[in-house]
């Protein structure tokens, strides 16, 4: 239907007659809002090119794509979208929160926002209660019904690109939190962003491109002023769904000028089920708690893992010079220096989001796609990711900047591989570097790997860190 770039570019292929009159008649609604609005398929003179998944079988096509079964998903309440894809919901959250379509204008955009300040609460009592259900969204990416859209997922094995997957996460999770935050307002006040990707576990290795994806999702946990989203994705082949990752966001909402903490929705469970959500949502919040505590940052290694990097040092010397100087390296084995792998990305203003900040998702799909780089290099294989864990968005990322990506392997054991992933920015003008994101990801390969070295007390550090996201992420599954 649509061929969408996740910079807004849009890329659509001649339609039939028949998809012209489907593409016509569809249509979205936003629960809270109340209005139908027709989806636009503008039409582009595409560039003749060989498709990249010409080879692929046709099928996976579901169900829910039916005309017939998507009115009857609207009906029952749920927000449906056909065609997920980051153009379609960028517009969306454009519409909502009121923002600039143009990076030319979007100065006076933002100076409209901040006038809508005093349509916030100082309390939270003051605001109604919101249901879980309130906030269930769903969305489909038709890579089994529309071929044309698999060229922008397509990687060169023919499975999806999990860094477009990454994106649409972001985009979805955003939709999903103003639709938990809905006011009676044509904007909305509130400007969430993402703070934190706590935790996404994937339970397939490879992800087909030629069958529909399903993405569901909804708010199961609400603070003051943060909400924490969980997110489904799953695949039609075989005349079923399924599974195909579990995702876990943390949103916040701020004011209109996002410079301070906003007052949300509380959210009120319905049923045993929905209570063991919240109650979990609890759990993680005093679990990042306990992580930010205990961070080797701020505290000594424990016992265990002292010993852990004393025996490593021990089996890096040279016993017959009897000196703490001179080191040799193991068999099987690799510094940890010799695994760095590095980027470079120019912040242009056609990767921004709704606040004319870098999108999170762009910043996610680079950090992966270096990871994941830095991991085949290492494994000399072709490797799955597993999980991703604990991506704190520590500042925005603004447009003009030169962003600094540097991945580097901290840990490994057997056939996995653990890679950080280090994110800075620096003003071209100023000079001045700041930090603005730590990724980890956790991957897979066919035949085990060489053992990581560390040579320094620093790079210990990063063993254990390592070492402490991995055992987490593979005991959870």
């Amino acid at each position: 239907m649509t061929c969408v770039d996740g910079r807004g570019g849009v890329l659509t292929p001649k339609l039939s007659r028949r998809e012209v009159e489907r593409s016509e008649e569809a249509s979205i609604m936003y629960p809270g809002y109340r209005f139908w609005k027709h989806w636009n398929i503008p039409s582009v003179l595409i560039r003749s090119c060989t498709s990249l998944s010409a080879s692929l079988h046709p099928g996976g096509c579901s169900p829910d794509l039916t005309e017939g079964h998507s009115k009857q998903l609207m009906n029952d309440g749920k927000f449906s979208l056909q065609n997920l894809s980051n153009l379609l919901i960028r517009s969306r959250l454009q519409e909502i929160v009121g923002a600039s379509k143009n990076w030319s204008d979007h100065l006076q955009s933002t100076k409209e926002r901040a006038s809508l300040s005093n349509q916030l609460v100082s309390k939270q009592e003051d605001l109604p209660h919101r249901r879980m259900k309130d906030s269930y969204l769903e969305a489909y990416l038709p890579l089994g019904s529309q071929p044309n859209l698999r060229e922008k997922y397509l990687n060169v094995h023919k499975h999806v690109r999990f860094g477009r997957i990454l994106e649409d996460l972001d985009s979805f999770g955003v939709l999903i939190s103003y639709t938990h935050a809905k006011t009676d307002n044509p904007r909305s006040p509130f400007s969430i962003v993402t703070a934190l990707v706590d935790e996404i576990d994937l339970v397939k290795k490879m992800i087909r491109p030629d069958c529909d994806l399903k993405f569901t999702g909804n708010v199961t946990w609400v603070g003051k002023s943060s909400m924490e989203v969980q997110m489904h994705v799953s695949q039609y082949h075989d005349d079923v769904y399924n599974p195909v990752l579990d995702a876990t966001f943390v949103m916040v909402a701020r004011d209109p000028a996002n410079k301070s903490a906003a007052v949300i929705n509380p959210l009120k469970p319905e049923g045993p089920e929905e209570e063991n959500l919240f109650k979990q949502g609890n759990l993680n919040k005093a679990k990042r708690t306990k992580l930010k505590e205990t961070s080797l940052l701020k505290t000594a290694p424990n016992e265990e893992e002292r010993n852990i990097i004393h025996n490593m040092f021990l089996g890096t010397l040279d016993m017959q010079t009897v000196s703490f100087r001179s080191r040799k390296l193991p068999a099987n084995s690799v510094w940890m220096d010799q695994t760095k792998l590095k980027s470079l990305e120019i912040c242009h203003p056609q990767e921004r989001n709704i606040f004319n900040k870098i999108f999170g998702g762009f910043l996610m799909r680079k950090a992966f796609e270096l990871a994941w780089a830095n991991a085949c290099v290492y494994g000399n294989s072709r490797p799955h990711a597993i999980a991703v864990d604990d991506i704190l968005f520590q500042k925005p990322v603004e447009i003009g900047s030169l962003l600094y990506l540097s991945s580097q392997v901290c840990y490994t054991e057997d056939k996995y591989i653990q890679v950080r992933v280090h994110s800075e920015v620096v003003d071209p003008l100023t000079k001045e570097h700041s930090t603005t994101n730590i990724f980890h990801f956790t991957f897979g390969c066919e035949t085990e790997v060489k053992q990581v070295i560390p040579k320094t007390y620093g790079e210990s550090m990063l063993y254990l860190d390592g070492k402490r996201h991995f055992k987490a992420r593979i005991i959870k599954n």
